[in-house]
């Protein structure tokens, strides 16, 4: 197995908060609406920090093609195709795993959640793939670029509204 991990991302609203949300993949599907909306869009880009503006777009592209219900979630992936991902454990506020379903490759992802203070949080993703030497020493940057991608696109979600 191998390991990738994210950085360590800030998310300004309470630890309960973001598992809520992310725990319940419906949510992620409210989440895609919301950024259908112009207003909602244009407020999004006046909160982001100037270096992340140009990911919006990008996370809008890939949240078109997302499908999920409450313990599963799917997107397409290029070049890899889609990708479906179930939730399989839920540690209440600290940890969310999840397990591939549909990949080209056996994987494992988990979500994990600290404290800041009572009102932020840190996270970091966590990818554990089945990946033998040859094909490591092939997707080891792009699996880590797409792990740090995932994990400034959970980074962005407005927690707030519950």
């Amino acid at each position: 197995m191998s390991k990738f991990e994210s950085g360590i991302k800030q998310i300004p609203y309470p630890q309960s908060n973001v598992f809520a949300k992310l725990s319940d993949l419906n949510n992620i599907a409210a989440i895609r609406e919301k950024l259908q909306d112009p207003a909602v869009k244009e407020k999004l880009k006046e909160q982001l920090p100037e270096n992340q503006k140009d990911k919006l777009n990008d996370i809008e592209s890939r949240l078109e093609s997302l499908q999920c219900d409450r313990d599963s979630v799917s997107v397409d992936a290029p070049p890899v195709g889609n990708i479906a991902l179930r939730i399989i454990e839920r540690d209440p506020d600290k940890c969310i795993k999840f397990e591939s379903t549909n990949s080209p490759i056996g994987f494992k992802m988990w979500i994990q959640l600290l404290p800041v203070t009572e009102t932020s949080c840190k996270m970091r993703l966590t990818v554990d793939a089945s990946l033998n030497m040859f094909i490591r020493a092939m997707v080891e940057k792009p699996l880590k670029e797409g792990v740090d991608k995932v994990a400034d696109m959970l980074a962005m979600i407005p927690y707030g509204d519950n």
